[in-house]
């Protein structure tokens, strides 16, 4: 399939990408924090507007919540990247069309337009373009995840196992199925193994030091 780039597309691609940045700007753990609690969870426990500082700071179940609307927010950008990119599907470049498309939503996200351009790290956004990119992937990576979590009760210890996985498990599946390793799509697993990391240095040091707090399932007393 060929692709004829004009103006339209080209202006629908543009569009694409801004819808992307706006969606993953929508800060649900500080609008959440501040509209029902009062609270700006910027200012408490970890100083991080994501799921596992909500649990801390407000509670398990707005915790689960601002989780599940950071995911979706990853897995709807990669959905919307087949409205706007439609010229581009059946052609080789829709696979960077969508990936442009998931790091400007997680980019929105780490540097939220309505929040003062001060976000979270991007883990659970990561996640929902990871499940709208690679969903075959998703169950080894979650059991990586959670069997860290249960040895060590690290959330950022078992964020970081899972992203580093991630790679490894997406040429393991493809040499095991006999499937071709798309260049692209490896690169992007690399990318995303090391932007997890990057976002975690503080984490690492805290682990080094001894100093990184355990996860509990309910908000602290501060």
């Amino acid at each position: 399939m060929t692709i004829t780039i004009t103006i339209p597309v080209v202006l629908a691609l543009i569009i694409g990408g801004l819808v992307a940045y706006l969606l993953g700007s929508i800060p649900s753990a500080v609008w959440i924090g501040k509209s029902f609690y009062g609270i700006d969870v910027r200012e408490k426990g970890s100083k991080n507007a994501g799921a596992t500082n909500t649990i801390r700071v407000l509670g398990l179940l707005p915790g689960i919540f601002v989780l599940c609307i950071d995911a979706f927010k990853g897995w709807f950008a990669i959905y919307l990247s087949r409205i706007f990119g439609v010229e581009l599907i059946g052609t080789d470049y829709m696979i960077f069309y969508q990936l442009l498309i998931g790091i400007l939503c997680v980019i929105g996200h780490a540097l939220p337009i309505f929040a003062g351009f001060k976000g979270g790290k991007g883990v659970a956004t990561m996640l929902g373009i990871v499940i709208g990119l690679f969903i075959k992937i998703i169950p080894l990576v979650l059991a990586v995840f959670i069997v860290v979590f249960i040895l060590s009760h690290y959330v950022s210890l078992s964020s970081m196992s899972a992203a580093v996985s991630f790679p490894i498990f997406y040429v393991g599946r493809s040499l095991f199925m006999h499937e071709k390793i798309d260049i692209v799509q490896l690169i992007f697993a690399i990318l995303v193994a090391i932007f997890i990391i990057w976002t975690h240095r503080k984490n690492i040091k805290r682990l080094i030091n001894k100093e990184e707090p355990k996860f509990k399932f309910k908000k602290t007393e501060e």
